[in-house]
């Protein structure tokens, strides 16, 4: 035998090396994944300031009326022709930018025959890379040009590594818009139900709340935008909820108005929704028991119409 076949790998040999030089690589890859979604990670406050932005030109006077629109808008990206992994569809990038560009132009169609004097958007996409990078804030404030208006991100994530393909970038949040002159606005941070790691690419969800002084009197209309946990085992949204009511309380107590709306993910117990039952399998909301929330309040839910729809399959 030559020495230079002594000296040949046994194919066992080379196949172990070439597997552990694999798992090295992918032990690396996943502590640096781990580190840049930590060193990335968004960290908001309890309580912050946010801008307002815009012009009003109307006052809001003791003892009249006004109309609010409540839109979970999709990021602009869920349409009749989309489904969603999440609710057991298939598709993680669900429209084309041509697509998200028609779908916030019959929003903003929608909104301009609505024509209401404040406006709680959910699901505003700012730069996400599900919404093809187009800034849906801006393009809203553009339109809406009679109106002050606040945004508060409740999801931004650098890189959102799940599924396979990823949802990648994510920069989205909340947004009120205000024919009234605002006073203030300030993000409120809601309890977060995710533990590390999740929670470091996972929403951290929030109420954007505006404050609209109300002519000849001391007193506010506090506006409060929401949009609570939707897939999370329930503790979550229950939380979430019980520090709504505080909020709501704390501000009724001062004398002020308030109006809380947007995307709740749950309905509320006085509604009669027999007309549309949930679908055995589908997501399901959450309810909540309007007898457990402290205060005379109104609990106003439209149950004549569907709200929204399972995105397991296109429409």
């Amino acid at each position: 035998m030559s020495r230079r076949e002594e000296k040949q790998t046994h194919p066992v040999v080379k196949f172990f090396k070439i597997l552990l030089t694999l798992v090295i690589i992918a032990v690396l890859a996943a502590v640096a994944l781990f580190a840049f979604l930590s060193a990335t990670e968004f960290k908001p406050a309890d309580r912050s300031t946010l801008d307002v932005e815009g012009k009003a030109q109307q006052t809001l006077a003791e003892g009249g009326s006004l109309t609010i629109a409540t839109w979970n808008i999709g990021y602009c990206a869920l349409g009749d022709n989309a489904d969603f992994f999440m609710d057991g569809g298939t598709s993680v990038m669900t429209a084309s930018k041509d697509r998200v560009k028609l779908n916030l132009a019959g929003i903003l169609e929608g909104l301009g025959g609505m024509d209401p004097d404040i406006v709680f958007l959910q699901e505003v996409d700012k730069d996400s890379a599900r919404s093809r990078h187009i800034d849906e804030y801006e393009i809203i404030q553009s339109i809406l040009i009679d109106k002050q208006s606040s945004f508060a991100n409740n999801f931004k994530v650098a890189f959102l590594p799940y599924p396979v393909p990823p949802i990648g970038k994510v920069d989205s949040g909340v947004a009120t818009f205000s024919a009234y002159p605002v006073a203030s606005a300030e993000r409120v941070q809601l309890p977060i139900p995710f533990a590390w790691p999740v929670r470091m690419a996972n929403l951290k969800r929030c109420v954007l709340v505006s404050r609209v002084p109300v002519e000849g009197s001391d007193k506010e209309l506090v506006l409060m935008n929401l949009h609570l946990e939707a897939y999370d085992s329930g503790e979550g949204k229950v939380a979430q909820t019980k520090m709504l009511a505080e909020l709501l309380q704390a501000e009724a107590e001062k004398g002020n108005y308030v109006i809380a709306g947007g995307d709740f993910n749950q309905i509320f117990s006085s509604a009669d929704t027999g007309a549309y039952p949930a679908q055995e399998g589908k997501w399901a909301a959450g309810e909540i028991d309007v007898t457990q929330i402290e205060g005379d309040w109104q609990f106003l839910m439209d149950a004549s119409v569907p709200s929204c729809r399972s995105l397991d399959q296109p429409l």
